[in-house]
């Protein structure tokens, strides 16, 4: 089987951002698959590209069984919403073309967001006569709706109308959380397979202290608050920032930030206008390396706006925190809410109450027995509800099952 992914916010596990789609496709060549992923050289997370100007497609071939073309995108991800939309219609366009070339594919994978990505993703499934698998990981246009950065009502009809397009007329649906699963309904899908959200638990290596990163940027003795990921606007991250006064006064707490996104600029100002020596702002790293950083941290912190639409997300870092064996601090309500609680690895915080982090935190800090319990908690859990290569399985069954079916 050769499946052919499109994907424009793809990320190796030697790059940083979710990892999914990389871990999958290593799992699917195991099974004795072929794996070709049409990217983007431009860094959904950081906004870097890593391209030669004026360079149409870039070829790796890092591993056996797994290709990846790099197709040309407009560069500037970051600018603003209207750059954004550019950078995502440049890479719709240029991976079509791409994909045209890539030849004996058995299954065409899309995948969203950006949803625009799945037209292509569609486009080349039709052409070449093979199945269309389209993967939803985030509502969108519905998120970017009620997060106020999707205004324009021409482009919010254009948006809803392809998404009602790809719902009606893949061939089958995957979500990566449940509470996606109504609204996909609701819009037209027929056949929706849940893959979880998950974690490979073997990159989290319990063995290391975490005391080379906390050497490194003076953090010994401290009570390491970590968040981990995107810098953006639905992240809300300023809580942490009013969370971080509040607990100015105890030097034994710290917060650390690792990763970046659009806001990081804006943040790092606000946190040195108040002058927060209790936080520190570090760079996206790797996922390969993040078991070094988690290993640091004493508590997790995951953190969403308070928009009831984000209820029903499943998000990347909970299981990463869960699989490092950290407990979780978990500002978002919904579906994630009952992992956590049924794992019994953290603790729910309201999520736009600085002072209640605060004061989970303090309470963290002053019994670390019960602060480690929950984090083994989260690590057992993952392992037998989320592990990575149990959720890869369903994955190949999904693209196995379409192919039998063609054949009838």
């Amino acid at each position: 089987m050769h499946i052919l992914l499109i994907h424009q916010a793809f990320a190796a596990i030697n790059e940083p951002g979710g990892t999914r789609h990389h871990e999958i496709a290593r799992y699917l060549v195991k099974q004795g698959h072929q794996v070709t992923i049409i990217t983007s050289p431009v860094s959904y997370l950081t906004g870097q590209t890593a391209q030669a100007k004026n360079r149409w497609v870039t070829r790796e071939n890092s591993e056996p069984g797994i290709t990846i073309l790099r197709a040309y995108t407009y560069p500037a991800l970051h600018r603003s919403f209207f750059h954004r939309i550019l950078s995502f219609f440049s890479f719709m366009f240029s991976s079509f073309f791409i994909g045209l070339g890539v030849k004996n594919v058995t299954v065409v994978w899309g995948t969203s967001p950006p949803i625009f990505q799945g037209w292509t993703a569609w486009l080349l499934a039709r052409l070449k006569g093979v199945p269309f698998v389209f993967e939803v990981r985030d509502l969108w246009p519905a998120f970017a709706i009620a997060v106020g950065v999707l205004k324009n009502k021409t482009l919010i009809r254009m948006s809803e109308w392809l998404e009602r397009f790809l719902y009606c007329h893949a061939d089958e649906m995957v979500v990566n959380s449940p509470g996606f699963v109504a609204h996909i309904s609701q819009r037209g899908a027929k056949h929706i397979t849940l893959v979880e959200n998950g974690v490979d638990v073997g990159m989290f290596d319990l063995s290391n202290d975490g005391l080379e990163f906390r050497k490194t940027h003076h953090l010994e003795h401290k009570f390491i608050a970590l968040y981990a990921g995107a810098h953006g606007i639905s992240n809300n991250l300023g809580v942490i920032l009013e969370s971080a006064a509040i607990t100015r006064g105890d030097p034994k707490i710290a917060y650390v930030f690792v990763g970046d996104g659009k806001e990081k600029a804006n943040l790092m100002a606000e946190a040195a206008s108040k002058q927060l020596d209790n936080v520190l702002f570090l760079p996206s790293v790797p996922k390969m390396e993040m078991n070094t950083v988690l290993a640091a941290a004493d508590a997790c912190i995951a953190i969403l706006k308070p928009i009831e639409m984000y209820k029903t997300t499943y998000p990347n870092k909970v299981f990463d925190y869960m699989a490092a064996a950290k407990p979780v601090l978990l500002l978002i309500d919904g579906v994630i809410r009952q992992v956590v609680e049924d794992a019994d690895c953290g603790r729910f915080v309201s999520p736009d109450d600085p002072k209640a982090l605060a004061d989970q935190i303090k309470i963290m800090h002053n019994d670390h027995e019960k602060t480690a319990w929950m984090g083994k908690n989260g690590r057992a859990y993952v392992e037998s509800h989320f592990n990575r290569a149990v959720l890869a399985e369903k994955m190949e069954h999904v693209f196995i099952g379409l192919l039998r079916s063609d054949e009838k």
